[in-house]
């Protein structure tokens, strides 16, 4: 058996490769382009830095380990169904099954190397592409300007002894430095205290805030005959907190690229401030099923194994095998929107792609395998 598996598992790698380099080298060209309207373009930050080639090149190569971690599932799926097409195309497979390689130790063996995929898958996905999506972002916040979320910022919001804030952080530059803040003090009755307005903020290694070129309104409401607003201007005020860069960088990037952790840290904060949370929970089990899509993919691909070829008739299942595969990723996208449209639970809006699929193989494989 070591030998059998020795050779489904090193042909089923290679194809894996083949499946995954064509769909990087496609996804770098059509990222590349993307990129072309913004080369020999100044910084806005800073005029003597110009967004060249090489950096659009850098920066489409750092979006890659994400590339790799979103098609790795699809690409196992296509390269092991060429795969075992083409060995019962050779009448190979039929040898290996003469040889003591029945469907449940078939099945078995394809689970083993489905789990190293699920491990790899994993490890992308929350070590190497968090990080590197990172990296790319700071560096054309660089060359094209500050790390932003649509035209308002990102918004938090914080819960302290005496008084709740709502805090938003319009932009973030390359150097952690936070732009355009705007913090709102609520007192716990939920009327107005204070509105404080920074040009730019730095996050300390304490938490705390240093904000510059501030202007703060008070609201004196202490009686309704002598209620005033009370206006200054400060050039550094500092602002105690318990939100840190972590939290702003997270509410700033897309969650899909946060890794495992930080999504679930700023869950509870959001959860402990009274925020909803329902689409970073959605993500949270994405990020947990989506490794679990490999073993899927190899359970589908094994009836594929079993079908009786004609001459030349391989390319039509390997097709199937990528519409599957296309359509498995369009379905765990679009569940994702609509469990965050009708508030299904995350869990179950995460799972639905895969457990759907994963009953279609099961049914596939007692079809085709166990009564043929």
């Amino acid at each position: 058996m070591k030998t059998i598996r020795r050779l489904i598992y090193g042909e089923i790698f290679l194809a894996v490769g083949f499946v995954l380099l064509a769909f990087l080298s496609l996804f770098f060209f059509f990222d590349f382009v993307d990129e072309l309207p913004a080369l020999g373009k100044p910084s806005a930050l800073d005029s003597t830095l110009v967004y060249e080639v090489p950096h659009a090149l850098l920066y489409v190569g750092l979006l890659m380990p994400n590339r790799i971690y979103e098609l790795l599932p699809i690409s196992v799926l296509i390269g092991a169904v060429f795969v075992l097409a083409r060995l019962a195309q050779g009448s190979e497979y039929t040898i290996l099954r003469t040889s003591g390689l029945g469907p449940w130790r078939a099945l078995r063996t394809l689970l083993g190397l489905g789990a190293v995929f699920v491990v790899l898958t994993f490890a992308l996905g929350d070590y190497v592409a968090p990080l590197s999506d990172r990296t790319a972002q700071l560096l054309k916040a660089r060359y094209q300007g500050n790390i932003s979320v649509g035209q308002t910022g990102a918004w938090l919001k914080e819960r302290q002894p005496y008084s709740n804030f709502s805090v938003n952080v319009g932009s973030m530059s390359s150097q952690g430095e936070l732009g355009n803040v705007r913090i709102f003090e609520f007192n716990n009755q939920g009327s107005l205290v204070s509105t404080l307005t920074a040009v730019t903020g730095q996050i300390e290694t304490d938490d705390s805030w240093t904000l510059r070129q501030v202007q703060r309104r008070e609201f004196d409401t202490a009686g309704k005959a002598s209620a005033r607003i009370v206006r200054s201007e400060l050039e550094i005020f500092r602002w105690p907190s318990g939100l840190n860069s972590e939290m702003v960088s997270v509410a700033l990037l897309k969650p899909e690229t946060m890794r495992t952790a930080d999504l679930f840290g700023y869950i509870r904060h959001l959860q402990a401030n009274g925020q909803t949370a329902q689409r970073y929970e959605i993500e949270f089990w994405r990020k947990v099923f989506y490794p679990l899509s490999c073993l899927v993919m190899v359970v589908l691909a094994l009836p594929f194994a079993y079908l009786h070829f004609r001459s030349g008739s391989i390319t039509a299942y390997v097709f199937g095998g990528v519409m599957i595969g296309i359509s498995f990723f369009l379905l765990n996208n679009v569940f994702g929107y609509i469990g965050n449209l009708n508030q299904w639970q995350p869990w179950l809006a995460a799972a639905s792609p895969a457990l759907i699929y994963s009953v279609f193989s099961l049914a596939a494989f007692g079809w085709l395998v166990l009564r043929r």
